[in-house]
C-alpha cells in the first residue's frame, strides 16, 4: 500500500478521525497512545535521516562553491518568504479587525506558562552550533546537527578517495533510512486517525469545539484566509516560475494530510523527503533545502503569529502604529525562523513578539481552545512551503540555465 492507496488511506483515517472525535469526545483519548507510537516511530529516524541526507547530498555537489550558492539561495529563500508571510498576515489583520467582534477589551488570564526568556539575533545565530553534537541530536535540536552534517560533507568533498568511501557509506545510510520511512508509512492511517481523533477528544469533541471557534470565530477564519492567500496565491505563482503545475501539489499531497495528523513539520519530514524526490526534484535541492527547511522555515507560523498579535492588540483595545508593526514584521520573523518543529510551538514563540512590543502575555489564553486546530493548519503551509522552496532553489541552482549562467560568470572572472 503506497504512493494513491497511500494518500487515500491517510485521507479516510484522517476524516474518521474527525467525525470520532467530533462524536465521541474524549472517550478517543483511549486511543491517544497509538498516535504517540506512531511518531515516536516517525520521530525516532530524523536525526539520522537528516545527517545521511544533508551529507550525501553536499558529497554530490562536488565542487565547494556550488554549496555556497545553493546555501545562500535557500537562506535568502527562508528569509524572504518569512517576512512576506509576516506582511501578509499584518495586511490581513488590519483589513478584517478579527478582534472586533468580541466588543469590550478582553480581560483574559493564563499566559503565565508561557512566559520565555526573549531571543533576539544573537540567540537565534549562536543555536545554530552545540558543543555537544550528539546531546543536541539526543534533544532533537536540529539546527546545530544541520549545520555540523553542511560542515562535515564539505570537508568529505575536500580530502579525495578517502572522503568519496566515507559519503558512499551515508548514501547506503540515506537509502536504507528512507526504505525504513516506507515501512513506518504503513502504520500511517492508524497513526494518523488515533491522533486526530484524540485530540479533537481532548478538546471536548464537536460541542466544544464549535463552542470555542464560536468565541473567537472572526480571528479563526482572518487566519485561514491569511494562510489560503499564502497558499494559494505566493506559493502557487512560486512554484509557476518552477514549471511545474498542479501535479506537483499532488505529487506532494501524502506529506501534507500527515502534516495536518501530526502538528510537526519536523514529523513530516521523511515523508515529505520522499514526496518531493518522486515529483521530480532534483536530489541535491531535496536533500538540502527539505531538513533545512524543516528547521527554519515557518512561513504558516509566521503568519499566525503576526495575525495573533495584531488580534491581541486589538482586543486589549491597544492601536498599534506602522513604526510597531514594523517591529513584529521583524521579530515575528526572526520567532518564525526559532520555533521549532513541534505541535503547538508557536504560541511559545510568540511571546518574543508580544514581549518586544509589551503588550499582555496573558492574550495568549484567548487563542488557547482553539490553537490545537490551527497548529495543524499552519503546519500544512510550513511543510508545503518547504516543498516549494526546493523545487524554487533547484531551479535556481541547478537547472541547465542556471549551471550555463555560473559558467559564464566564471568565464568572466
Amino acid at each position: 500500500m503506497h504512493g494513491n492507496r497511500l494518500l487515500w488511506a491517510i485521507l479516510t483515517a484522517a476524516v474518521g478521525g474527525l467525525l470520532c472525535g467530533w462524536f465521541f469526545g474524549r472517550e478517543m483519548l483511549a486511543i491517544a497512545w497509538l498516535g504517540h507510537l506512531f511518531l515516536d516511530l516517525l520521530q525516532m529516524t530524523i536525526i539520522p535521516l537528516i545527517a545521511a541526507s544533508i551529507i550525501s547530498g553536499v558529497g554530490v555537489l562536488g565542487d565547494v562553491r556550488r554549496l555556497g550558492r545553493l546555501g545562500g539561495y535557500t537562506v535568502l529563500f527562508i528569509l524572504g518568504s518569512t517576512a512576506l508571510s509576516v506582511l501578509i498576515g499584518l495586511i490581513v489583520a488590519n483589513a478584517v479587525d478579527p478582534a472586533g467582534a468580541l466588543g469590550t477589551p478582553a480581560t483574559a488570564t493564563g499566559g503565565e506558562a508561557y512566559a520565555a526568556k526573549a531571543a533576539g539575533a544573537e540567540e537565534i545565530v549562536r543555536s545554530l552550533v552545540a558543543p555537544n553534537i550528539v546531546a543536541a541530536a539526543a534533544g532533537s535540536n536540529l539546527l546545530p546537527v544541520i549545520v555540523f552534517s553542511l560542515m562535515f560533507g564539505a570537508a568529505l568533498t575536500t580530502i579525495g578517495a578517502r572522503g568519496r568511501a566515507v559519503s558512499e557509506f551515508f548514501d547506503g545510510l540515506n537509502e536504507a533510512m528512507m526504505k525504513l520511512v516506507t515501512w513506518i508509512m504503513y502504520a500511517a492511517p492508524v497513526g494518523i486517525f488515533a491522533l486526530i481523533a484524540s485530540r479533537f477528544g481532548e478538546a471536548g469533541g464537536g460541542a466544544e469545539f464549535w463552542k470555542a471557534v464560536s468565541a473567537v470565530g472572526a480571528y479563526v477564519l482572518t487566519v485561514i484566509v491569511g494562510h489560503l492567500i499564502q497558499s494559494g496565491v505566493l506559493y502557487s505563482l512560486l512554484v509557476a516560475t518552477t514549471d511545474r503545475g498542479w501535479r506537483f501539489l499532488a505529487g506532494v499531497s501524502r506529506a501534507l494530510v500527515m502534516a495536518f495528523g501530526t502538528g510537526s513539520s519536523t514529523a513530516t519530514l521523511p515523508l515529505t523527503i520522499e514526496c518531493v524526490g518522486q515529483a521530480g526534484v532534483d536530489q541535491r535541492a531535496v536533500r538540502f533545502v527539505l531538513p533545512l527547511g524543516a528547521a527554519m522555515n515557518k512561513n504558516g507560523t509566521a503568519l499566525f503569529e503576526a495575525i495573533s498579535v495584531m488580534f491581541i492588540a486589538q482586543a486589549y483595545g491597544i492601536d498599534l502604529s506602522l513604526a510597531q508593526q514594523g517591529i513584529i514584521l521583524v521579530t515575528a520573523t526572526l520567532a518564525a525562523i526559532a520555533t521549532a518543529g513541534i505541535p503547538e510551538a508557536g504560541l511559545v514563540t510568540m511571546v518574543i513578539v508580544l514581549s518586544a512590543l509589551n503588550l499582555p502575555l496573558e492574550g495568549i489564553a484567548l487563542l488557547l481552545s482553539v490553537d490545537w486546530f490551527l497548529d495543524r493548519v499552519r503546519t500544512i503551509v510550513n511543510v508545503w512551503d518547504d516543498c516549494v522552496g526546493a523545487a524554487v532553489i533547484e531551479r535556481l541552482v541547478f537547472t541547465p540555465q542556471a549551471q550555463s549562467a555560473v559558467t559564464a560568470a566564471d568565464e568572466i572572472r
